[in-house]
């Protein structure tokens, strides 16, 4: 047996199998990630509401979050939550996809929390004076959010979220304990097969290295581009 097998890795059955699973895991980040920021966005504009309800709610979701393990999200929505529908509905989930929407749904909430704060930062960044400018010219609490101060706060803003997002794609692994056949579960299958534990994880190591450094440099170029300047 040879000390290592290129031939798994580029050729063959198990090639298309870790390919396969570095395609989910890819997938579970853009279906995450798009869900993640709307969320965010509403949830960083209920801490800053002038309405102490809202902020409190707002406070209540991103403490709650922050503060369970992802993992704990996974195995709620894995496990947990469909316990809570009809029985009828609960068969229709169980018979699709239910693993990986239950991933999707844990990292989307998961990393909403963290990028919301991040969001909130960057809004509480921009002067007052700009918000008070806004509502001094007519605009509602939202209409100067959106019209004067979320625009300038984008380019505060983006560097950390694309951190957050390097931080999704690693928590992506995560989902492989509901059953989610994504890249290290792949890997674990392959490794099962073939006992070669090396090239098995080394591929989903490279994988994940390869996406991150991209997603790092994504941030470096973005960082050089559009420079924070002070106001």
């Amino acid at each position: 047996m040879p000390l290592f097998d290129y031939s798994l890795l580029l050729t063959g059955k198990y090639h298309d199998m870790l390919v396969a699973g570095l395609w989910l895991s890819l997938q579970l980040l853009a279906a995450s990630l798009v869900l993640a920021l709307p969320i965010a966005l509403v949830v960083a504009l209920l801490r800053l509401s002038p309405l102490a309800p809202l902020r409190w709610l707002g406070f209540a979701y991103v403490e709650s979050i922050r503060n369970i393990p992802l993992l704990a999200h996974m195995l709620f929505w894995y496990f947990g939550a469909p316990e809570l529908l009809p029985e009828g509905i609960k068969q229709w989930l169980y018979a699709g996809h239910i693993e990986a929407y239950s991933a999707i749904i844990a990292l989307s909430l998961y990393t909403a929390a963290f990028m919301a704060e991040d969001i909130r930062s960057g809004i509480r960044a921009i002067p007052t004076v700009q918000f008070e400018a806004g509502r001094a010219l007519g605009f509602s609490f939202l209409g100067a959010m959106r019209r004067v101060v979320l625009p300038q706060a984008l380019r505060v803003t983006v560097p950390p979220l694309i951190s957050q997002t390097l931080s999704l794609w690693k928590n992506t692994s995560i989902a492989t304990v509901i059953g989610v056949a994504e890249l290290m579960y792949q890997a674990g299958q392959v490794e099962s097969a073939t006992f070669r534990s090396f090239e098995s994880f080394a591929f989903a190591s490279a994988a994940y290295l390869t996406v991150s450094l991209a997603i790092t440099g994504l941030a470096t170029w973005y960082h050089h581009r559009f420079p924070v300047r002070t106001i």
